[in-house]
């Protein structure tokens, strides 16, 4: 599996022509998205990774080539990773965080090379209300996505559990039905070969 930079657009109109598959990446401020695209891809210095919130202003396009399932593959399909901007830093100013909002929402309603949306919780937290009402805004705009919670190295595995558990018991308040659910650590690796089957059964249902 190779994972090669493409380019960074200020809008979706300016996203690549490609109609490969897509499968993009988003979460609140800080949540881990660059350390997990990193260890998903196993590039370290892939996607820029910063101490500091709000670093990714842009929608950055990575082509993957070859396997999207386990090393065993002997796919050689190719799809693009998509790093979208992170929601949610108060420290942006006000006219920065609704352009940011803008361009997540036109990416996630008007790309149609957009396969499913990953959003990422960070499993060290309650329920924030701010990712409730973006997965909120997604199922009301019928944008297929699952949920991706990040840094589960951080907590032990009978916390682990409790978490989910109780974050999902939330969701099921106002969901009938929740949309998978993975648990990865960027330290550990945890999760990669979930993530990337799941994304290699959906470009295999494209291609039929």
């Amino acid at each position: 599996m190779n994972a090669t930079f493409v380019i960074s657009s200020p809008d979706v109109a300016q996203c690549p022509a490609s109609r490969l598959p897509e499968y993009a990446f988003i979460g609140r401020s800080n949540v881990g998205k660059s350390s997990l695209i990193n260890m998903l891809c196993r590039d370290p210095h892939l996607a820029k990774t910063s101490q500091k919130p709000g670093k990714t202003l842009l929608i950055n396009h990575f082509l993957v080539e070859g396997d999207a399932c386990s090393p065993s593959s002997d796919s050689n399909g190719k799809w693009h990773l998509v790093d979208l901007p992170g929601y949610g830093y108060a420290q942006t100013g006000l006219t920065q965080r609704e352009q940011l909002r803008r361009m997540i929402e036109r990416y996630c309603l008007m790309r149609e090379q957009l396969v499913c949306l990953f959003v990422l919780i960070d499993s060290r937290l309650k329920p924030q209300r701010i990712d409730l009402e973006f997965m909120e805004w997604l199922g009301e705009n019928e944008v297929p996505f699952v949920i991706v919670f990040t840094k589960a190295d951080k907590l032990g595995k009978g916390r682990l559990s409790e978490n989910l558990a109780a974050y999902k018991q939330v969701l099921l308040e106002t969901w009938e039905e929740l949309p998978p659910v993975f648990c990865t650590s960027s330290e550990t690796g945890m999760g990669r070969d979930e993530v990337l089957d799941y994304i290699g059964q959906c470009n295999r249902s494209i291609q039929k």
